[in-house]
């Protein structure tokens, strides 16, 4: 079975995270808010940190429903900020809090978080065909848009890079390689 270039394949997570989550298309609010948050925790590290931490976050979090973080108080801050089991980034602690209440608000406004996002992309995947990451870019103007609403909404950490990987998470923007097996899985709309 043929992978993208970039899958370490001596780390079973990260194999199973790349042939059943990455790419695949979501819809649900509270998935694209973890995914959002994550990314964001991600910023300056590996998504490899990230990823085998985030069964922790998401307890931590409360399941990453934004109704629940957004009530978070300072001592709950306090408390995050001193568990080894996540980045402990006072900056990106609090910003997960306080995404989770903008999150509400833009839901209030636009119905869903889910139709929010996924207008950037026309509401489909964008469909890449890239021999090899080193075709793939770091950002695009679809990300750059996204992280610019996003900002003027009040979140933080939503730069155009980290909505980009975002979007490739989320299936937003398929980015499998074409020699991968998921791409035309995904292209063709056979797996979700």
């Amino acid at each position: 079975m043929t992978r993208c270039g970039w899958v370490p394949e001596e780390d079973p997570l990260y194999v199973a995270y790349h042939d059943v989550e990455w790419g695949a298309p979501v819809r649900d609010d509270v998935r694209l808010f973890e995914l959002l948050c994550l990314e964001g925790a991600q910023a300056g590290l590996s998504w490899r940190t990230i990823l085998h931490r985030r069964e922790h976050y998401r307890e931590v979090f409360m399941g990453f429903v934004p109704e629940k973080v957004a009530g978070f108080a300072q001592a709950d801050i306090e408390r995050l900020l001193a568990d080894p089991g996540i980045v402990r980034n006072r900056l990106k602690v609090e910003a997960v809090v306080a995404n989770a209440r903008r999150v509400l608000d833009v839901r209030g406004r636009s119905g869903s978080l889910s139709d929010y996002l996924w207008a950037f992309v026309g509401g489909e995947p964008q469909v890449h065909h890239w021999a090899s990451l080193r075709e793939v870019p770091a950002e695009s103007e679809t990300s750059r848009a996204m992280s610019q609403a996003l900002r003027r909404e009040g979140l933080r950490f939503v730069g155009p890079t980290i909505c980009y990987a975002f979007m490739q998470a989320t299936g937003m923007v398929m980015d499998h390689e074409v020699g991968c097996f998921r791409h035309d899985e995904l292209a063709n709309g056979k797996a979700r």
